[in-house]
């Protein structure tokens, strides 16, 4: 039951409604005896944050109001202090984590090698009336520096590849589309992994503006229908840090040689995703296979096991002596993805690649 406050005295001038009014909006308050504890230090003003993005997290890419030729291209981005570019060595030494390793390392390695079969595209051209082998290739081309512009993780480009081929098995896709399935591939697969995606008005300015950003969120929405929202693949990146991880914690190498070789194999696995002719092999495949051909190219006294993927003998060799095709053939190409101090020792001559 509330009641109303006792009456104060109030100055006879006041009227009498006054009065009652203030007695009845007046209720008893209590203040707090808490003790106020003071600050040792000064507040600092706070440092300019990322802003909402349209991709729904906070964006480090700039401002809303930026404009999207200059302020919002990837190369400002970067020079703004975003995440080092895949294969920096800080970022290396930090992705090394032998402790959650044996926790639950061959925990998640069994379930997603279980799953593996099921994300796996096998044949995405089959159906595909406009869009070949070629221009797969230079699609992907294309989105590989352009993730490296971005410091996207390795992770991501395999995801985006993965997205991308799986939509090419359901729907037919139009040759003037290719392109925009391809950043809307890379828009989802950074969705799921990154902190800070790319925005979309970024995406669309690499595009030349060639399309809306309304036709992006369409086929996004097509794009996950069709995939039934499963994007959770299993990818080369995570079957190459396993394999360095159970490598190292073996003590077949040192950490410093297996960190350069992980770092090897992902620039031959980027290769490998531009080509049409790997899409046959599983993501566990072409990781141990891209990891063997790394300790080859780096004279390692120890080289990976291959029987580490259980996979059969005269795949692994097939495989093997694919990718060590693919890297004859992009020689220069593998010089631009890699760190020079890690170029510089590798031995690119057919006789050291057998």
């Amino acid at each position: 039951m509330v009641t109303s406050c006792p009456a104060s005295p109030v100055s006879p001038a006041a009227p009498a409604g006054r009065q009652d009014d203030e007695q009845n909006l007046r209720a008893p308050v209590k203040k707090s005896r808490r003790p106020r504890f003071r600050r040792k230090q000064p507040l600092q003003p706070l440092q300019p944050g990322p802003l909402p993005g349209d991709s729904g997290v906070c964006d480090l890419f700039g401002s809303p109001g930026s404009s999207s030729d200059g302020a919002d291209s990837p190369s400002a981005s970067a020079a703004r202090g975003c995440s080092p570019p895949p294969g920096s060595r800080a970022q290396q030494w930090g992705a090394l984590d032998l402790q959650t390793f044996r926790d639950y390392g061959q925990s998640c390695y069994a379930s997603l090698r279980a799953r593996e079969s099921q994300f796996h595209p096998r044949g995405s051209l089959a159906r595909q009336p406009q869009v070949t082998a070629e221009s797969r290739c230079k699609l992907l081309s294309w989105l590989i520096p352009v993730h490296r512009q971005f410091g996207l993780s390795f992770e991501s480009l395999c995801l985006t590849v993965n997205t991308l081929d799986r939509f090419l098995l359901t729907t037919p896709v139009a040759s003037d589309c290719f392109q925009l399935l391809g950043v809307t591939s890379l828009l989802i697969a950074c969705k799921q992994v990154e902190v800070h995606p790319p925005r979309v008005k970024q995406l669309l300015a690499l595009c030349c503006g060639a399309f809306s950003r309304q036709q992006l969120c369409n086929l996004e929405c097509i794009v996950l229908h069709k995939l039934h929202f499963s994007l959770g693949a299993p990818t080369i990146s995570f079957f190459l840090e396993h394999f360095t991880h159970a490598r190292v914690e073996s003590g077949q190498v040192a950490v410093p040689e297996a960190l350069e070789a992980q770092t090897l194999a992902r620039g031959v696995a980027e290769l490998s995703l531009a080509d049409y002719a790997f899409t046959t092999y599983t993501p566990s495949l072409l990781a141990i296979c891209c990891l063997a051909l790394a300790d080859r190219m780096l004279q390692l006294p120890h080289p990976v096991d291959l029987c580490l993927g259980g996979h059969p003998e005269e795949t692994l060799q097939d495989c093997l002596g694919k990718l060590q095709l693919l890297v004859a053939i992009n020689e220069t190409s593998l010089t631009h993805m890699l760190p020079h101090q890690i170029f510089e020792k590798c031995n690119l001559s057919p006789r050291r690649l057998k």
